[in-house]
């Protein structure tokens, strides 16, 4: 059976590439959620004014890989404490957000959430909402492996983005 996990976590485009190499992951796809726009384009989602982020949904295989394992991919990969942007990109629709498949992923992710906070990790509150998950919309193809696709394109953004930099101070080697 297979299993689906939508994130938002910033960029869709840095965010495909940590989960697509994943055992047990079968398919990331790119795309938008969480607005009020149907059908949104990417032209209309970067003006902040659809209310949708850019995200992921996650196709992957409970029996290989968990969904609190996915979960802990994501909390490594992102400031959980940036409201509206995540490193380089600013708007809502660069927001952290978990959007959850039935209840027991709900309270997974909520549990998740609050051994992240009793950490002490971070100085202020995450701020990464946790909420049903909407209608996803299916990005455009040019976005889908943006990474292979445009790989020097791709490498450029994310050296400039300053997540490499952000995650080596806050996680190191752990």
């Amino acid at each position: 059976m297979i299993s689906k996990l939508i994130l938002g976590a910033g960029c869709f485009w840095g965010v495909e590439v940590l989960f697509e190499e994943m055992s047990g992951v079968k398919k990331v796809i790119s795309g938008y959620a969480g607005g009020h726009t149907e059908n949104p384009t990417y032209e209309e989602v970067t003006t902040g004014e659809t209310g949708h982020a850019e995200v992921v949904e996650i196709l992957f295989d409970p029996e290989v890989v968990t969904y609190e394992e996915l979960l802990e991919v994501f909390w490594r990969n992102i400031d959980p404490t940036a409201l509206n942007y995540q490193f380089a990109d600013v708007g809502s629709q660069y927001r952290t957000e978990i959007f959850t498949v039935g209840p027991e992923q709900m309270e997974e992710a909520l549990n998740s959430k609050d051994e992240l906070e009793k950490s002490n990790k971070f100085d202020k509150p995450i701020v990464t909402a946790i909420t049903e998950a909407p209608v996803f919309y299916i990005a455009e193809e040019y976005h889908q492996d943006f990474y292979k696709k445009q790989s020097a394109r791709y490498k450029i953004y994310a050296e400039a983005s300053g997540r490499k930099g952000f995650l080596e101070d806050t996680w190191g080697d752990e």
